[in-house]
């Protein structure tokens, strides 16, 4: 699938699972959790921040590519989706555009916190036509 190891995608995995419980979540109550590798090495941790104006939240794979960008890295290899539901969720559409501007062909691991299933996938397996200018 890549260059990157099952050690390198447990450990964003680990990573996420320790920060779930930082997850701002009163309305769906669907906690989650993301941790992004960079080229440069670096990892990236997000939550979902809900908001009563459910137009205003945001999701954990955003608020790590924030983070991302903000320590001034642009490339996501590796991207870890951690919940807290019986079954592993892919990121949403808008994640999906946001994560493909950087890096369409970013690894996806999904994992379940409460099943321990997970999915090793590519973003262009779920999302093969981003929007581009």
């Amino acid at each position: 699938m890549s260059n990157l190891t099952k050690d390198q995608l447990w450990r964003l995995v680990q990573e996420a699972e320790k920060i779930i419980q930082n997850s701002y979540a009163p309305y769906s109550n669907i906690h989650v959790a993301s941790a992004i590798l960079s080229e440069s090495g670096r990892v990236y941790l997000g939550v979902n921040v809900e908001n009563s104006s459910y137009g205003l939240t945001i999701c954990a794979e955003r608020s790590a590519v924030s983070a991302m960008v903000t320590h001034g890295d642009r490339k996501p290899l590796a991207v870890a989706v951690v919940t807290d539901l019986a079954d592993p969720i892919p990121p949403c559409g808008a994640c999906r555009q946001v994560l493909a501007e950087f890096n369409p062909d970013a690894v996806l691991i999904l994992y379940s916190t409460k099943s321990r299933k997970y999915t090793i996938m590519k973003l262009t397996d779920i999302f093969p036509q981003p929007f581009k200018l």
